[in-house]
C-alpha cells in the first residue's frame, strides 16, 4: 500500500481529502471543510503535474490557509439582518412604536398590539394615549420609552 501511494500519490490525496471532508460532516463546524477541500485540490493537480512529496505538503499547508482566510473574509463581509429570530418573535416587536392602551402607572401598564394586550414598563409614568416605542422585550414584558415630538415642544415653549 505504501508502494502504491508512492507511485499514485494523488490517490493519498484524494482519499485523505474525502476522509476529512466525512470528518466534517460529523459537526466540526468548517474547521476540516477547508483542509478537505484542499487535498482534494492537490489530488487533482498532482495526477495532472508530478511532483516531489514536499512540494505537495507545502502546497497543501499554503493551499488550506488560503481557502480558509477567503472564507474567513467571505463570512466577514456577509450582512447578517437584524430581523433574523427565528426563534425569538417577540424580538421583532422591538422599534415598533405603539399607543398606551392604560397610563403607566409606578412604571407599569399595557398596550394593545395586533390581537393581544401586552403588559409594559417604562421608567416614568405615562397618560394613556401616550405614543411609545418598544426598546426591549423581558419574558412577556414589553419595555418602552416615550416618543418626545420636539417639533412640538418647542412650538409649545414659543407660545
Amino acid at each position: 500500500m505504501i508502494q502504491d501511494m508512492a507511485a499514485y500519490p494523488y490517490r493519498f490525496w484524494l482519499i485523505f481529502g474525502g476522509l476529512l471532508l466525512a470528518a466534517e460532516l460529523l459537526g466540526t463546524y468548517g474547521y476540516l471543510l477547508w483542509s478537505g477541500v484542499s487535498a482534494i485540490i492537490i489530488g487533482a493537480v498532482t495526477w495532472v503535474v508530478p511532483m516531489d512529496w514536499s512540494w505537495q505538503w507545502v502546497n497543501f499547508a499554503i493551499l488550506t490557509m488560503v481557502t480558509a482566510i477567503i472564507w474567513w473574509y467571505w463570512l466577514k463581509t456577509r450582512t447578517v439582518s437584524d430581523k433574523q429570530n427565528l426563534n425569538q418573535p417577540d424580538k421583532l416587536l422591538i422599534g415598533k412604536k405603539v399607543v398606551l392602551s392604560t397610563p403607566i402607572v409606578n412604571g407599569a401598564g399595557r398596550i394593545n398590539l395586533a390581537d393581544g394586550s401586552w403588559p409594559v414598563r417604562c421608567s416614568e409614568d405615562l397618560p394613556q394615549g401616550t405614543e411609545v416605542h418598544i426598546v426591549a422585550v423581558e419574558s412577556i414584558t414589553l419595555i418602552v420609552e416615550a416618543i418626545r415630538n420636539e417639533h412640538r415642544n418647542q412650538t409649545n415653549h414659543n407660545v
